[in-house]
């Protein structure tokens, strides 16, 4: 466990790779969600790179300009961010609910705390679920 809070036990790197997981992949939309500074983004993001998390792709030239993918490694730690946020939503509830739901892309049910959906009994893989907003916090 050590080995790994070395890679990802800061806080703004566990953003970022939640972020990424659940479809931003841009400096300014990281720079938006996380209202992270840009050189502490710049930093973490270099470093997720070189941990092999994620892989930087130009999408843009003069200037040059990258977006971030998720690596399997990255998507390794899905369930972990996963129980973490149903942690958090659990000991320090938000007083509209939970920021984030883990929906089934396929049939857009709730994940349950084993990642199995209700409605499909499957337990769908890293590319099916979304993170979406929870509406009630859309405006806060």
């Amino acid at each position: 466990m050590a080995r790994s809070l070395e890679v990802v036990g800061e806080r703004w790197t566990l953003l970022i790779v939640r972020d990424v997981l659940l479809g931003n992949c841009r400096f300014e939309e990281f720079v938006e969600s996380l209202g992270i500074t840009r050189t502490v983004l710049a930093h973490r993001l270099d470093k997720l790179v070189e941990h092999g998390l994620l892989e930087r792709h130009r999408y843009q030239q003069r200037p040059d300009r990258y977006e971030y993918r998720p690596t399997a490694k990255a998507y390794g730690l899905l369930p972990v961010l996963a129980h973490l946020m149903r942690w958090g939503d659990e000991h320090y509830p938000h007083p509209a609910g939970p920021p984030r739901r883990l929906v089934h892309r396929g049939c857009g049910s709730e994940l349950e705390f084993s990642h199995r959906c209700p409605r499909c009994e499957i337990t769908p893989g890293q590319d099916e679920v979304n993170g979406e907003v929870n509406p009630a916090l859309r405006h806060i």
